[in-house]
């Protein structure tokens, strides 16, 4: 039976562990277990009748004393110019205690009035009891922009970068935050709406110079608010983690594993090794092994590393940096499989037929150590007969069983019949000092292929299993077009010459036969991009609804948890399923598992779009010097102001506004994609060849401008007459034309 504290002493360890403070924290400091935690309760509440103890939720504190974290109210500067705050939620007797606000150099700018969350210090031989650092502001939630500040007499102006953006932010002389002329700056809205003139914003943080290279992505993660500065706990945490070691865990050690990525990956969590398999029942068939990283060990439920993990979502690509999801600590160390460094991992060992069906899977939680850490393309050297120091050791034994797998996992896709889109990437090569010196083609090697092929089956394996042991988890989940996005994918089919069968159950094996028929003609990218915007966009859920693209049943995300938190929940259901330890799936996460669901997918929606507008900011800043000069593309979209242009040679975007396609006036068909001139009967449609010349590029924005010269190899009709005389024509003369343009549109576009 242990001993129970005093009251003071009670008191004394709720004073030095604020964070601490439920009935559980204290029975489990002081030791208490069984029925002595009826007496602790009993002191505990004689402590809250007292007064001594204040009660909220399941903790106890000091009512004399601010919690560690409290909300706060900025006070006017005093005569020195120090701020100073007061406690909103102060519950005391006595006077409210006495905060003084000290801002970091890098925090946003707090004016008088502003409520805030902080972090407090309690300080002792001051005029104040508490120092207060600055968690996030709270309250109003005002509009942010981001934008290039111009100095002026009366404080100045924000030119915002977004493309969308319409009108400049005025500035007052109090509200700059020492910006200086030029600089990138994060501001915000203040004061009332504007109904005139130019709205009112206040900088918050300074960004320095919006014309260096590498500004680039910085603008992207402001502009899309993905955190990008983890706090002090996660560090904490992942400074503090220790390699683990091989208790409770298989060695696998012995085990040729190695890793393949991209010549610059930052980090790498997944290993593979294949062999044939010995069972005479069998014959031809392969055993895979594929090991990814044990993020679950170092990021447990609820710990800061998890908490901000979670928020994030996922790690976020861009050219010359990642954002990434853990700690560099974590990401690029202790759960990096290194080669000749024992790593946790979690490991599936699959058996598959000579025709790559899977027979069987197993999953382990095991200690690895990589052999080598190749990249795809000297794997792909090797393979073709033109090994190199590194992978000449590895050829026999390990790099051609792994193709001899792979090629079996071929005739299962084959049979399978995921969606097989061929859409070009395109990767912007950088200089060391950030400026893009090439936009080149990716490669797509076997190599490519063949860990694709790997990491899906293992995904497949990691849902079957949960399935089958029943434990909640993460699906990917990827639904078939809607009919509205079909009707509107066989209308481009059509005008183009093929056809997608209608009136049957879509698979995708329709989407594929339709991919085959436009191979090699001039509507192979316009019926590939067409595709892809017809499909859904997967997203994660709790409830499987199978994946249409990969043509599979049940499908999670299991082989990459350093960079999605969506892997971290599986790895964790794994863990809970086998009982390998008291790191897996809680009972809290499960119930939370939809509201995680919808918050990674929005996440992996936020990182897609920063990615893709950094993207068409480095190409714009790498066509800046190329103003007037000709390119050749393809339509790649049709909206009410114009056309879009995908550049052949660097698969930029660029948008054709309605004012360079001549003076009459052109029709918007929503339905068809198309514009129609009103005069000369011209349409634009998706997939035309058009020739441009680049009239604008704006690094800033990405924004691309072009004007049109020849589309499908005609010269464009320059209209003399007066500018809107073609809106003139009657509207049924209108709707006629159009109607006739459409039936001859397949025989027109078949006879190129």
């Amino acid at each position: 039976m242990a001993t129970l504290p005093s009251k003071d002493q009670i008191r004394a360890w709720i004073a030095d562990h604020p964070h601490a403070t439920s009935k559980r924290d204290i029975a489990k400091a002081f030791g208490i277990k069984g029925a002595d935690r009826i007496d602790l309760k009993r002191i505990l509440k004689e402590l809250e009748a007292e007064g001594h103890l204040e009660k909220r939720g399941k903790t106890y504190r000091d009512p004399d004393k601010l919690p560690p974290v409290s909300v706060l109210q900025i006070l006017p500067p005093d005569s020195l110019g120090d701020l100073f705050a007061r406690p909103l939620e102060w519950q005391g007797e006595g006077p409210e205690p006495k905060i003084l606000f000290s801002p970091r150099a890098t925090d946003p700018a707090v004016g008088e009035g502003d409520r805030i969350l902080a972090r407090l210090q309690e300080i002792e031989g001051e005029d104040h009891q508490y120092v207060a650092r600055l968690i996030r502001r709270i309250g109003t939630n005002p509009k942010r922009l981001l934008g290039v500040f111009r100095k002026g007499a009366e404080g100045g102006r924000i030119v915002p970068i977004s493309k969308g953006a319409d009108k400049d932010w005025q500035v007052r002389p109090g509200d700059t935050h020492g910006a200086r002329d030029g600089e990138l700056v994060e501001a915000e809205h203040v004061g009332p709406k504007a109904r005139m003139g130019l709205p009112r914003a206040r900088i918050v943080t300074r960004l320095g110079d919006p014309g260096a290279p590498r500004a680039v992505s910085l603008i992207a993660i402001h502009d899309h608010a993905i955190p990008d500065a983890f706090p002090d706990s996660a560090i904490e945490e992942a400074d503090a983690a220790k390699p683990a070691g091989l208790q409770g865990r298989e060695d696998l050690r012995d085990m040729p594993l190695f890793t393949i990525d991209p010549s610059d990956a930052r980090d790498h969590d997944d290993a593979c090794y294949a062999h044939p398999d010995t069972d005479p029942k069998n014959p031809g068939g392969h055993v895979i092994w594929v090991a990814i990283a044990d993020v679950a060990h170092y990021v447990r439920p609820g710990s800061a590393l998890d908490r901000e993990a979670k928020k994030r979502g996922n790690s976020t690509y861009f050219p010359d940096r990642v954002v990434p999801m853990l700690p560099d600590r974590l990401s690029g160390d202790l759960c990096s499989l290194h080669e000749g460094v024992a790593r946790a991992c979690i490991a599936v060992r699959m058996v598959i037929s000579a025709d790559g069906t899977k027979i069987s899977h197993s999953f382990v939680r095991g200690l690895m150590r990589s052999v080598a850490s190749l990249h795809y393309e000297e794997v792909q050297a090797a393979r073709d007969g033109q090994p190199n120091d590194k992978t000449a050791p590895l050829l026999d034994e390990v790099i051609t069983p792994l193709y001899a797998a792979y090629e079996a996992l071929v005739a299962a896709r084959a049979r399978r019949q995921p969606l097989d889109l061929d859409l070009p990437e395109r990767k912007i090569v950088l200089s060391e000092e950030g400026e893009v010196t090439s936009v080149a083609l990716k490669d797509r090697l076997d190599a490519h292929r063949l860990i694709e092929e790997f990491m899906v089956l293992a995904n497949v394996a990691a849902a079957e299993e949960l399935i089958a042991r029943r434990q909640p988890l993460l699906f990917r989940v990827h639904e078939e077009p809607s009919p509205e996005k079909l009707d509107a994918l066989r209308e481009v089919a059509a005008a183009s010459g093929f056809t997608l069968a209608k009136g049957q159950v879509l698979q995708t094996s329709h989407l594929n036969k339709l991919l085959a028929q436009a191979e090699g003609t001039d509507f192979d990218e316009l019926i590939n991009i067409t595709t892809l915007r017809s499909m859904q966009q997967a997203y994660y859920f709790p409830q499987n609804f199978g994946h249409f693209g990969l043509a599979l049943k049940s499908y999670a995300h299991f082989t990459s948890p350093i960079r999605r938190y969506s892997d971290l929940v599986v790895h964790r259901a794994l863990i809970s399923a086998h009982d390998w330890g008291r790191d897996g799936l809680s009972l809290e996460e499960a119930e939370q598992l939809e509201a995680t669901a919808k918050h990674i997918s929005d996440t992996e929606r936020r990182s897609m779009a920063a990615e893709r507008d950094t993207v068409d900011r480095y190409l714009a800043a790498y066509l800046s010097d190329r103003v007037g000069a000709t390119f050749t593309g393809r339509i790649s979209g049709i909206a009410r102001f114009g056309a879009f242009v995908k550049l052949d040679e660097t698969g930029a975007d660029g948008l054709l506004p309605m004012r360079a396609l001549g003076q009459e006036y052109f029709h918007h068909d929503a339905d068809s994609q198309t514009l129609m001139g009103a005069e000369s009967g011209m349409t634009i449609g998706i997939g035309d060849r058009v020739t441009v010349k680049l009239a604008e590029a704006v690094p800033v924005t990405g924004g691309l401008v072009l004007d049109l010269i020849e589309i499908d190899g005609k010269h464009t009709p320059v209209r003399r007459g007066r500018p809107g005389t073609g809106q003139r024509r009657k509207a049924g003369q209108v709707a006629k034309k159009r109607t006739s343009l459409r039936k001859k549109a397949p025989a027109r576009r078949t006879g190129r």
